[in-house]
Order: C-alpha cells, then structure tokens, then sequence
C-alpha cells in the first residue's frame, strides 16, 4: 500500500492507501481504501475497529475517481465505515479492454474485490454502487448468477447486511438499447464508437447481448439485505421509475418492503451541480450502516 493522506472528522481519522488486486476476469484492478482510525490512535498502521466494510462500485465508463464517489468514500471514513473504491476492468487504473467487458465481467470484478476486501480489510457487510454500479451491487447481494467467471461465494453474499444504490438503474436492458441508438453499427457491424461525458468508447455488439440477457428484476425479491436508494426525479440520464421499480420488487423475508427510497430532489446524475447532494447521501448513508452493516 502506498499514497496514504489523513483528514478527520467527528472522532476518526481518515487514512487512504492505494491498493491492486485480481479482478474476476484475470487482470489487475487498481483500488483506493479509504479508512478511520480514531483521532488519538498512535503508530503508523491503522488497527481494525468494529465498524462495517463497504465495497464501492462505480458506473458504467466511470471509474473510482469520480469527484462524487471519492467525497462519498472519504466522507464515510471520516464517519467510522471503511470503503474499498475499485476500477472495473479496462477503466480507471485497471488493466483489460473496456470494450471486452460487460455486466457480467462487472459481476465477476466485484465478487473479486469482496473477496480481497474481506482477506484485508475484514468482513464486508455493505456494498454501495452508483448507477450501473449500482445495479451490480443489487445484483450481487440477490446472488444473480454470473454465466462467465467467478461468482460470489454465498456465504460471502450472506454475510451483507446494507446495500445502498445511487441512481441505479432497475435493469441493465435499457443501456443496451441506449448504446444502439447512439450508434446503430454496434450491431449491424459488430462495433462502433459511442460519445460518453466527452469520451469516446469503443462498444461491441457482445456486450449489448450481455447487457439484455439479465433479468435484475426478477432476482430483487432474493436480497436479504437491507437497501436504501437514492434518485433524483429531475435525473435525465436514468427516470425516476427506475429507483419504484426497485423499491417496490424488494422485500424482507416477511413480505414487507425491504428498501427505504430518499429522494434527490434538483439533483443530477454525476452529483456534481451542487455538491451537498453527496454531502446528504454521505450522512445518510453513515447513518443508515451504522444501523444495519455493524456488528455491535
């Protein structure tokens, strides 16, 4: 580990390493930890505390870096919760080809990452995603099978406790039908270029049919954990249906609803208009594995 920096707020201590490790599908991912030690803690390692381990996803082409994810990350260390922020593969500091990957690779890097973070940093009890990240962690906590690489194993999966999504899409079907009208060549020629926050992104034809072979919906009613959703209703990348839908599919082992929806009202997509968008989720979110993802 290396490139730590600290900052503290409300009794811990931030300390960030960089980090790398095996992702699903056999290349490197590079990762930053974000973690709190308290404040009067001496000595230059941080020691484990009893808080919960959380797993961040990012979305799709976006990476760990991303100005919302990192105050997010950050602001949760600074509040007692260790995150492990990743890069999918192909993005971000990891290795691999982007446009060789898709929901199911994303699937496999995640289960990946739960697994390093689990051998070193301690038991996850919280995955947190935005958007296309967002789906993988639902997913992942439903124990939706991978139909290529390695899947989570379930006692893994049993020991999840929280599961926050952030504008996250109710199934993956919808972006591959987005990706094809952005450019109709992705399937009439088996690849082609499409323009995301100013990048272009080289997109193949295998991953739209990855994309549209998922059912997330049908496996919502699967997860046992607890899930708090954030959405804006003025969000014009993904409709507000979206985080309905997943409200209303999940439910506890009673039958009674298993997902408390906050919205975002004013915000967008990226949380990047105004930032004390991040800065609620972060304390709503603190809050809310504080509650549910310790073992206390």
């Amino acid at each position: 580990m290396s490139g730590r920096d600290a900052n503290h707020i409300g009794g811990f201590q931030r300390r960030s390493n960089r980090v790398r490790f095996e992702g699903g599908n056999g290349f490197a991912l590079a990762g930053i930890v974000d973690r709190p030690t308290p404040v009067d803690e001496q000595g230059s390692e941080p020691a484990p505390l009893p808080y919960p381990v959380a797993v961040f996803s990012h979305c799709f082409t976006c990476n760990k870096d991303l100005k919302a994810i990192t105050r997010i990350s950050r602001g949760l260390a600074e509040r007692g919760i260790t995150v492990l922020r990743f890069d999918m593969t192909g993005l971000g500091g990891s290795e691999g080809d982007f446009s060789q990957t898709n929901f199911s690779t994303n699937l496999a890097d995640l289960a990946a990452a739960i697994r390093f973070a689990d051998e070193s940093l301690g038991p996850v009890s919280a995955l947190i995603g935005h958007s296309f990240g967002g789906a993988a962690s639902l997913a992942t906590a439903a124990g939706m099978p991978i139909p290529s690489g390695i899947s989570l194993p379930e006692e893994l999966r049993l020991q999840l406790k929280a599961v926050i999504s952030i504008a996250a899409p109710s199934d993956t079907k919808h972006l591959a039908d987005l990706l094809e009208r952005m450019n109709p060549e992705i399937e009439s020629q088996g690849r082609g270029d499409v323009v995301i926050g100013g990048m272009t992104w080289t997109i193949c034809r295998e991953m739209l049919a990855d994309f549209r072979s998922h059912s997330l919906a049908d496996h919502l009613n699967r997860i046992r954990s607890q899930v708090l959703a954030f959405h804006s209703p003025v969000d014009q990348t993904l409709g507000y249906d979206h985080a309905l839908r997943i409200s209303g599919l999940i439910e506890d082992e009673k039958g009674l609803p298993g997902c408390s929806l906050i919205t975002l009202s004013g915000a967008d997509h990226l949380l990047i208009k105004n930032p004390a968008d991040a800065e609620l989720i972060t304390q709503m979110s603190a809050a809310f594995l504080h509650r549910y993802a310790t073992d206390r």
